[in-house]
């Protein structure tokens, strides 16, 4: 974008660029929304890397406890909006929170990120540019999901629609996203695109940023049309093994539910309902893959069970049951770490009280801190979902304002402070967490 500084003109002919340079000034700091950043100043980041079934940070043990914020880079797009942004990160920061999750795609709706196939608005990539700023300005790690199985903000169906629309596409079903050589090539040209983005605010390279904590294939796949899972098990590996082939410095997962496949025994013991194992994803064969780093689960278990299996108290069961499974696999079988990469219970859930739901997030972070304390793989979890005032557009039965709920605030400051406390202070956040704990 050019700017062009407004000049106030004298009777004399002679110009004052007073007027000019303020406005200028003006523009900088809506562009960059009060950001002060600099490399100079600020200490080198590290990687968080993987050791085993352990996430590691300058050789320490490094856990998640953060959150889900899909609409980061779309309220980055609009310079009035990114005070949201910047709120919530640093909102993050002082309850201590390590990793937010959110959204690293926007395809062909409105603030797209990608316009059309291997098309880009370069303000929209600025807006996200500006959240990993933000983000590193702040000592929060960002999980950046690629894609979305479901149709907001485009996802496989856009693709699907774009090859179509060319004349190029082999199906109309949006399972063709996972077949489809000439997809497959959109893709593969998007995730290029994506970690090779030098960033406008630091210079740095997506690839080579630490503030990055690691890549999200596809937000919850599917692939309903091919229940053996073999569709889906090939475009996870071709996926996974091109971005390792771009970026070997970061980690990756799918972004699996956490469903147990067809031929796995967990199907009938575990999974919750009988559809579970017939989406054509298969939670042990996906993760399974090499270059997958580690793996991905939900919880969301008032979306899973029948009406009559909605009191908290089965629920709480399930998550359990859930949550310990996974955990065992990652142990036994998977060797590598499992993060609960979203969990929430719905306000529209059955005898829905904000006490059942504390019960339950503190029950699912009671099983991760067990789980680090033993050094298992429950690496950590990510809540869904949070926001700031004044975003009603953007909530959902799962939404959070962390300042208007104290209560909720409070059991994720003291999970935070006591897995700090388990393995020493994390470094990236030494203040933060002096401060708070």
């Amino acid at each position: 974008m050019k700017f062009r500084p407004f000049m106030m003109f004298a009777g004399n002919g002679l110009f004052y660029p007073i007027l000019g340079f303020a406005s200028f000034v003006v523009f900088i700091y809506m562009s960059f929304g009060g950001l002060r950043f600099s490399l100079e100043e600020e200490k080198e980041l590290g990687f968080v890397m993987r050791n085993g079934t352990q996430f590691m940070l300058d050789g320490k043990a490094f856990y998640v406890n953060g959150w889900n914020s899909y609409w980061l880079m779309d309220h980055s797009v609009d310079f009035s909006s990114r005070f949201k942004v910047r709120e919530m990160m640093k909102i993050g920061a002082k309850m201590g929170l390590t990793v937010c999750r959110t959204w690293a795609f926007n395809d062909g709706h409105y603030n797209a990120l990608q316009i059309s196939p291997g098309h880009f608005d370069e303000q929209v990539f600025q807006a996200l540019d500006y959240v990993i700023a933000e983000a590193r300005q702040n000592g929060v790690r960002l999980l950046l999901s690629l894609v979305n199985n479901l149709q907001p903000y485009g996802g496989k169906s856009q693709y699907v629609k774009w090859a179509w629309q060319e004349g190029v596409g082999l199906s109309a079903s949006n399972d063709s996203f996972f077949y489809d050589p000439s997809i497959r090539s959109y893709f593969k040209n998007y995730i290029k695109t994506v970690l090779t983005r030098k960033n406008t605010f630091t210079g740095i390279e997506y690839r080579n940023d630490p503030t990055i904590f690691g890549w999200e294939l596809i937000n919850e796949p599917r692939c309903m049309t091919d229940r053996s899972g073999d569709t889906l098990q090939e475009w996870i590996e071709e996926m996974s093994a091109f971005v390792k082939l771009i970026d070997k410095k970061h980690l990756l997962t799918i972004g699996n539910e956490g469903f147990y496949g067809p031929n796995d025994p967990k199907d009938l013991t575990v999974n919750p309902n009988y559809w579970a194992s017939k989406l054509g994803s298969d939670y042990m064969r996906n993760s399974n893959v090499s270059n997958i780093d580690f793996t991905s689960v939900h919880i969301y278990p008032d979306q899973w069970f029948h009406e009559d299996e909605k009191a908290i108290e089965t629920q709480l069961k399930f998550v359990y049951k859930w949550m310990l499974s996974h955990i065992e696999d990652g142990d036994g079988v998977l060797k590598k770490p499992v993060l609960f990469s979203e969990y929430g219970l719905s306000k529209t859930n059955q005898n829905f009280t904000i006490s059942a739901r504390e019960k339950m997030y503190e029950s699912i972070l009671n099983i991760v801190y067990k789980s680090a304390k033993r050094n298992r793989s429950g690496a950590g979890a990510l809540v869904w979902q949070f926001l700031v005032s004044g975003m009603e557009d953007y909530t959902d039965d799962y939404g959070i304002v962390p300042g208007e709920s104290p209560s909720t605030q409070s059991l994720f400051i003291k999970h935070s402070c006591r897995l700090a406390k388990l393995k020493g202070w994390i470094s990236q956040q030494d203040v933060n967490f002096k401060q708070l704990c």
